[in-house]
């Protein structure tokens, strides 16, 4: 990030419960200053994520989304009302962040994301936040990510269920091996048809606002620094019976990425 910016008075006054918090105060809040984020999807998990981004004081928020506001969306999707059906989720996304916080810089991307455009999409970004509903674009991002050597926090969705995890595979872990890539822990895609959507199974409204305000606080975490990150631990969550577990994954040497029989491009 080079030289921290340093924060105005309002500045100051906006983020003083951070400030006065040991694990950010004031250089942690700068670094959140300084920092880009690129948040991929506007939908159910990017809502609530980016009005967390924005109210936390990211400097910089790129969202990456091609489609605009139905009626069905605002179930869950909360950075939207009724004014906003038929308008780009990402230019009313950018009027609403604007108004929540006038100091972050919103750049919003009408396009959809995919093998051809994703690194230059991610390109000035210093950490990737993915929320988007499929998993053809999960494992492009992923990808994309790896060779940009770019944090990526990537979550999805069920009808009551969620899983979140944070990937750095073009880091080594303590134990001197690669940190796992996506496709480690998903090695191939599921068969299409096998996965049903969300328009047929449905889904929880208030489930993505916990899921993608969790996506926030990793990414918080990524860009300050503090606690212990998810890479290596995918976080399950089963709204139907209140349970939550962690399970670690590790690399996988097979992996196509970062496996001993890899060739970088």
């Amino acid at each position: 990030m080079g030289l921290l910016p340093e924060l105005t008075q309002e500045e100051i006054e906006r983020y003083a419960r951070h400030i006065v918090l040991r694990d950010i105060g004031g250089a942690g809040q700068r670094k959140l200053k300084a920092a880009s984020v690129g948040v991929i999807g506007a939908g159910g998990l990017g809502a609530p994520l980016l009005l967390y981004l924005a109210a936390a004081g990211v400097g910089e928020i790129h969202v990456i989304d091609d489609d605009v506001v139905s009626v069905s969306n605002l179930q869950r999707q909360v950075l939207f009302g009724e004014r906003d059906v038929g308008r780009p989720k990402v230019e009313a996304a950018a009027a609403v962040l604007a108004n929540l916080n006038p100091h972050v810089r919103v750049i919003g991307r009408r396009t959809r994301l995919d093998a051809a455009n994703a690194r230059g999409l991610i390109a000035n970004c210093d950490v990737i936040a993915d929320g988007c509903d499929n998993f053809d674009t999960r494992y492009i991002v992923s990808d994309a990510c790896f060779y940009a050597k770019k944090p990526l926090v990537t979550a999805a969705v069920g009808p009551f269920d969620g899983s979140l995890t944070t990937l750095k595979p073009h880091e080594t872990g303590p134990d001197g091996l690669p940190n796992p890539t996506y496709r480690c822990l998903f090695p191939e895609k599921p068969p299409p048809g096998t996965i049903p959507t969300c328009a047929e199974v449905g889904v929880l409204g208030a489930l993505t606002g916990m899921v993608g305000a969790l996506m926030a606080l990793e990414v918080i975490r990524e860009i300050v620094g503090f606690g212990r990150s998810m890479v290596g631990r995918l976080a399950l969550f089963d709204l139907m019976n209140m349970r939550f577990e962690t399970l670690a994954y590790g690399w996988d040497e097979e992996n196509p990425l970062n496996g001993r029989g890899a060739a970088r491009r």
